[in-house]
Formats: structure tokens, C-alpha cells, sequence
């Protein structure tokens, strides 16, 4: 059942005048509220409260990473006298957008951008669970101001809501020769996945003075975000930093975006070094010295960015973003290869994928489709076309996601089960048509994120997960507000305990690869069952090793 019983936290210290009017972009009522104040390692913090829930914003959880600073390991935020106001989102991190994303900010862009936000219930008896959310966007596009990430829900569920920035496509990952001289025992290349690390670490630090328990915090994150818990499940310089996970489409069979190195090219691969060189090339920049290095990091940020943004970063040409990368020191392997060798946080993980997620395929014939499964080709052809339509786009596409989102989803739990650890499955089916419609009106037709097969499409579960439904979709039907209901209180169970279940929701077993069973959230609500798609799968398994 849903969390009501609430008394005020210890670290509330004072309030400062008598109410206070939300700012314009507050899913909130605009009532007169109490001002909260927290005293955190950087000094005190004021929020604003509303219908029972607390919320800061803006809050710094590191330096601002320009100037001298652009490349660098985030540094600790400097303190500050006073009482700062956190009411307001700050920058989310510089990036392009892109027209009709579903992922909308509220905030300016900005290099100056590695600040967090908080939702809490007002009043609490106890330590509450923490739940730290990551968003998507390819590591090139997003940011914790969208509306579709409001954290109010979660925190009327009884938890902590805590979701953060972090450094965006080259100002995220990057390689340089002078940065490896410069540092060469230190960290390098994968600033954004540093920058995860120093929020959690600051959780780690802060959350018990807002009434967290900061030996109950759970990771969740999707698709780009998705894959950051892989990472962060597999970092050993995350260790201990949480205590579960939750993956949302963030694949799990080999490195998201690819096994790229720091120095090493790879065939077909280039390093993230090459690829810092080209970059510098582009911008006339020549050699690869600290005088290099100075006239990168003095380059406008809009020339850092040059128009990267998901539709952008796989144009033709010699590639000049090289996305994560596998450093050695925080991405040492892929997370299959981590997890089958017992190298990760052996935490309780739960994990799934979209019924029609992303997946990209660019066969021109039935033949190029199913070529990758030699003499398993009909196998597969019955498998994926079973009318035999010939639909090479949307076979290619089914494929395709399977091997990047579901298989891979399947993959970990099988893994993380395997060790003796509880995992739990799920796969997304649900369609809504208040969502489709509003999707639909917003985005480009080639968006990769709108998938031309039938189903629920890559991140359509973000409005249900964060109950956030009826607010961004006003026509939303009764069955979408069930649904965000009971998907909600599932996550928040997971984090409260590592079991989903409760008596008041259908059953969700816990994974074994014997029984295969997930739980499936359907057009009739959410379902226990053994995976529809189990010989499919396994067929993609057979050829993915």
C-alpha cells in the first residue's frame, strides 16, 4: 500500500519566512508553502513544500566543469555562507536538442550544469528508501528538469526522489593525448560516467540530512541511463555507493555504444584519443600537446558541441565523439563479461525492455536480415516472419531490438540469478493512445526512439514509471492512470525492500532460468508469465556468444 504515514525529518533546521509563492514551472499548486532548509557538507539549502512534499532544486554536487576544468574529473562544489535557494532547476548539461524529443527540458543548457534535485514527503517517522534516477538521451541529449521526471509521485509513494546531471557528448567523453600526459595515473576520457559517481558519492554523504537512509539507495536509469547502471553495477570505483538496481532498456550483452578504448584503435573502432584528434583537426587545431590541449579547452562551448545530438552523432565522415569508454579504471569490461565472472555489486537487480524497442537495422533484403544467423537463417525467418510478410524493415527492426534491448535484459537476469542474487524481469507492453498521440504530434517520422513496429515503444514507460501520465497527457485514460499506478508501486516497492511484490498487485516472480517468467505489463494489466519470446531469444543467445 501506498506510504501516508508522515512526521516531520530531524534536518529540517529552521524556516525562513513565514510562505512562499512555487516558481511558474512547479507541478505543484501554487498555494503559499514553508520553505525547508537542510544544511549539506556545502553549506544550507532552502526548498519549497507543497501538498505534502518538500523539493529542492538546483543543488551542486560538484564544481562547475569549465575553463581549466573542461576535461577534468569533477571536483567537490565549493561551499558557500548563508542559505542558498534551491527552488529552481538549475542548467541541465549543453547539448542540441532534438525537435519532439518526449523528453522535454525546462531548463537552459549550460557547461555549468553538475547540480542535483531532491523530492521528499514532508514529514517522515524514519529513514526513508532513496531511489537515484538517470536519464537517457544516447549521452548526448537530456537532463533532470524534464517534466516527465517529476519526482513528486515517488516521494507521495514514501521515498526519496533524487535525479542529477551529468557531462553530455564531448564534454563527456572524451579523449586527448595531452589529457592522458597531463594525467596519465589518473582518470581519463569518461567525464559523464565520473561526474555518476561524484552524485552518488554525494548521496552517499548528504542523503541522511533530508531523511534518506543512505543504506538504501537504488539506481535506476533507461536506455543511455540504462546502460549507466550497467556500468555503475560493474565500476569497482562504485562500489558500495548503492544497494539495487534497475535497468529500463539499457541492454546488458556487450557496451551500449560499443567496446571503445581510451588509446587502443580497434578494427573498424578508432580510440577516443584518434577521435579527439580528429575533433581537434576539424576546429584547426594541430598537435597533440598541451598547446593543443589549451586551445581546445578555450573553444566556445558551442563549438565543443558542433550540432551533436541523437539524430547527429552517426553521420558519415571520420567520427569525431567517441561516446564511453572503456577506460580500464572505470569501465574495466562489458557487463556480461563482469557479470558472468562475479565482478559486480551482486545487489538485487531488476531489469526489462520495451515490447517494441530500439534497435537499428540497415539490411536492403530478407537475406542481409537473417544472414548474422547462417544455417539457423529459416530458423529464424519462421521465428520473425512466420506469415512470411518479406517486411524486411519491420523484421530487421524486431530483430535488431532483440539484440540490443531484450535478449540482453533476459541476459543479466539470467546472470544475476545464476550467482544466487534476486532478479526480477519485466517487459513494457502497454500502448497508451494518449501517449502515441502526443508523441506522435511532437516528434520527427525518423526519430530513432519511435519505432516503427507495433507496441510500446523506447522509453514509453518513463510517463508510467514516474506516474507522470496524466499530467504531461490530459486525455489520459483510466486504464493509463491504473497502469502508472501499479507500475509505480512496483519500483518503490523494489527499493524499499528488493521484492516488488505486495499483496495488493498480481504476483512478480522472481527470475530463474529454468522457468523463464517475467512480468509482462499488458493492455489487461500487469501479467506473470513464462516469456512468449523464449525460443526467439534463445536463438539470438546462439549467436551472440
Amino acid at each position: 500500500m501506498r506510504y501516508t504515514g508522515y512526521m516531520r525529518p530531524l534536518a529540517i533546521l529552521a524556516a525562513l519566512g513565514a510562505s512562499a509563492f512555487l516558481p511558474a514551472d512547479a507541478a505543484v499548486s501554487k498555494q503559499p508553502v514553508a520553505q525547508p532548509v537542510v544544511v549539506t557538507e556545502s553549506g544550507a539549502i532552502m526548498g519549497a513544500a507543497a501538498n505534502g512534499i518538500e523539493f529542492f532544486r538546483g543543488i551542486p554536487y560538484a564544481s562547475p566543469p569549465m575553463g581549466a576544468l573542461r576535461w577534468e574529473p569533477p571536483q567537490p562544489a565549493a561551499h558557500w555562507p548563508g542559505v542558498r535557494k534551491a527552488i529552481r532547476f538549475a542548467h541541465d548539461c549543453a547539448q542540441k536538442p532534438v525537435p519532439g524529443d518526449i523528453v522535454v527540458s525546462r531548463a537552459s543548457f549550460s557547461e555549468d550544469c553538475l547540480y542535483l534535485n531532491i523530492w521528499r514527503p514532508s514529514v517522515s517517522q524514519k529513514r526513508l528508501p532513496v531511489m537515484v534516477w538517470i536519464h537517457g538521451g544516447g549521452f548526448v541529449n537530456g537532463g533532470s528538469s524534464a517534466p516527465i521526471f517529476d519526482g513528486t509521485k515517488f516521494a507521495e509513494g514514501g521515498v526519496i526522489l533524487v535525479s542529477f546531471n551529468y557531462r553530455l557528448g564531448r564534454f563527456g567523453f572524451f579523449g586527448f593525448p595531452a589529457l592522458t600526459a597531463e594525467n596519465p595515473d589518473g582518470l581519463l576520457g569518461d567525464y559523464g560516467y565520473m561526474d555518476q559517481i561524484a552524485a552518488f558519492k554525494w548521496v552517499k554523504a548528504n542523503i541522511a540530512a533530508f531523511g534518506g537512509d543512505p543504506n538504501n539507495v537504488t539506481v535506476f536509469g533507461e536506455s543511455a541511463g540504462g546502460g549507466s547502471v550497467h556500468m555503475l553495477l560493474t565500476s569497482p570505483l562504485a562500489a558500495g555507493l548503492f544497494n539495487k538496481a534497475i535497468v529500463e532498456s539499457g541492454g546488458g550483452r556487450g557496451s551500449l555504444m560499443g567496446p571503445r578504448r581510451l588509446h587502443e584503435d580497434l578494427p573498424g573502432l578508432p580510440s577516443a584519443e584518434t577521435i579527439g584528434v580528429n575533433f581537434a583537426k576539424a576546429n584547426g587545431i594541430d598537435g597533440t600537446g598541451p598547446k593543443a590541449l589549451a586551445a581546445l579547452r578555450a573553444l566556445p562551448a558551442k563549438k565543443i558541441l558542433d550540432g551533436l545530438n541523437m539524430m547527429t552523432m552517426l553521420m558519415a565522415g571520420p567520427p569525431t565523439y567517441a561516446g564511453p569508454i572503456q577506460d580500464g579504471k572505470i569501465v574495466v569490461g562489458s557487463p556480461d563479461e563482469m557479470y558472468r565472472t562475479g565482478r559486480w555489486a551482486k545487489i538485487p537487480v531488476m531489469i526489462g525492455a520495451n515490447s517494441a524497442d530500439i534497435g537499428f537495422s540497415t539490411a536492403k533484403t530478407m537475406n542481409e536480415v537473417l544472414a548474422p544467423f547462417g544455417a539457423d537463417s529459416e530458423k529464424a525467418r519462421d521465428l520473425y516472419d512466420p506469415d512470411h510478410t518479406g517486411d524486411v524493415a519491420v523484421v530487421g527492426q524486431t530483430i535488431a531490438a532483440d539484440r540490443l534491448m531484450v535478449e540482453p535484459a533476459r541476459l543479466t537476469a539470467q546472470l544475476v540469478s545464476d550467482q544466487g542474487i534476486p532478479s526480477y524481469e519485466y517487459r513494457f507492453s502497454y500502448v497508451s493512445a494518449a501517449a502515441t498521440e502526443g508523441i506522435s504530434k511532437r516528434g520527427p517520422k525518423n526519430a530513432p526512439w519511435l519505432s516503427k513496429l507495433k507496441g510500446a515503444s523506447h522509453a514509453s514507460e518513463l510517463v508510467f514509471v514516474f506516474d507522470t501520465i496524466s499530467d504531461l497527457y490530459k486525455n489520459a485514460s483510466r486504464e493509463d492512470k491504473a497502469m502508472a499506478k501499479d507500475m509505480q508501486v512496483y519500483w518503490i516497492n523494489f527499493a524499499k525492500t528488493g521484492n516488488p511484490n505486495e499483496p495488493d498487485l498480481p504476483q512478480w516472480p522472481s527470475y530463474s532460468r529454468q522457468k523463464d517468467m517475467l512480468m509482462n505489463f499488458t493492455q489487461d494489466g500487469p501479467k506473470a508469465m513464462a516469456d512468449p519470446w523464449r525460443a526467439r531469444l534463445d536463438l539470438i543467445a546462439a549467436h551472440s556468444n
